[in-house]
């Protein structure tokens, strides 16, 4: 198992240390750094800025939302940071929520299976520098009754092949994603429910695909916190928590609640859900079981994290990124060395 920074999203209060969590993550031998986006911050802009002042890392994006560019341009974008990197990029995409993908970029949020699929295939072509053509569902290239021809793109990727990482929580993306991608970036992901909720439906897509599991990358992403108060470290999480459980979505279409209750928090997700929605997020927050959280995040002294890590590997996840809790530089820094030492002590690190 490999480790992996998430720099999450620019503009949530950090963003002056970023880079310097990004080059002591560098220095110390993680393997990739990821930036999100919503609808604030662009993740290229980051990951353009932090591989320009790292030297080993990679940068990656967690993800590049799916209605916020043609599939063309994801090609142009990932290409150009695969060269300007010099090989270190790997392409994260998903198709957001409903929220901001009707709200935001005006994109109805329909089929969002047959959209992924169809938008990969004219990545992965795009990417490989053939000329361009497609007839799909969702999009014709050319346009068939004006004076677009087919193009191939002019940038030369260092790598005939960039990973490509489709963000999944439902059983049906998540097949999906076994069978088209090369990984896939999770949330809240816990190892005592890997294979109902997420391995399961992964393998069964590499299968249809006529693939195992060897050489796929499972990277969820999972909030770390050091100290030796268990209690108070889950505390800091129940916002997180609630925000995603409860008001990620609509009260009709919620991912991550969904995926709670597939975890067996059937009761605590709709009240989590009622509270939130209803705007009472303090409540919400309190009504998220503790187990929950512990099962999600790497809390506690090393030894304790070191434990969990081992856990996850056994799981089946190839790269673990962390998103290191803290208030100051030096708490973050901290967090990212104790990373490197639980991995160690866990005797899971490849």
């Amino acid at each position: 198992m490999r480790l992996g920074i998430n720099l999450g999203y620019w503009g949530s209060g950090m963003d002056a240390d970023n880079l310097a969590v990004a080059r002591e993550a560098d220095r110390l031998g993680y393997s990739v750094c990821w930036a999100a986006e919503a609808y604030g911050s662009d993740a290229p802009t980051v990951l353009a800025w932090v591989a320009a002042r790292t030297e080993r890392i990679d940068v990656g994006s967690a993800i590049f939302q799916i209605p916020a560019r043609a599939p063309a341009m994801t090609a142009m974008t990932a290409a150009t940071l695969d060269t300007l990197s010099g090989g270190r990029f790997r392409l994260g995409l998903g198709v957001s929520g409903p929220q901001v993908s009707e709200g935001w970029y005006g994109v109805r949020f329909d089929k969002p299976l047959a959209r992924t699929r169809e938008y990969v295939e004219i990545v992965r072509k795009a990417m490989s520098r053939e000329r361009l053509t497609h007839s799909g569902e969702h999009w014709t290239l050319p346009l068939p009754d004006g004076p677009g021809k087919p193009l191939k793109l002019t940038v030369h990727p260092v790598r005939e092949r960039i990973p490509l990482y489709i963000a999944a929580i439902g059983p049906k993306n998540l097949e999906q994603t076994g069978e088209i991608a090369d990984g896939a970036l999770l949330i809240f992901f816990a190892p005592e429910h890997a294979e109902e909720t997420t391995l399961g439906a992964l393998r069964a897509g590499r299968e249809k695909a006529g693939l195992t599991m060897e050489g796929f990358d499972v990277a969820p992403t999972v909030p770390l916190a050091l100290g030796d108060d268990i209690d108070a470290l889950a505390d800091t999480f129940r916002p997180y928590t609630a925000l995603y459980v409860g008001g990620m979505g609509s009260r009709k279409q919620n991912f991550y609640n969904r995926l709670a209750r597939r975890m067996g928090y059937e009761k605590e997700a709709v009240e989590i859900q009622e509270k939130y929605l209803s705007g009472d997020k303090e409540g919400a927050a309190a009504a998220v079981p503790r187990q929950l959280i512990d099962s999600t995040t790497l809390l506690g002294p090393v030894e304790r994290i070191a434990d969990r890590m081992r856990a996850y590997a056994e799981a089946g996840v190839t790269t673990l990124s962390l998103t290191p809790a803290g208030f100051t530089l030096e708490e973050r820094i901290a967090a990212l060395r104790a990373g490197v030492e639980a991995l160690e002590r866990s005797g899971t690190a490849s």
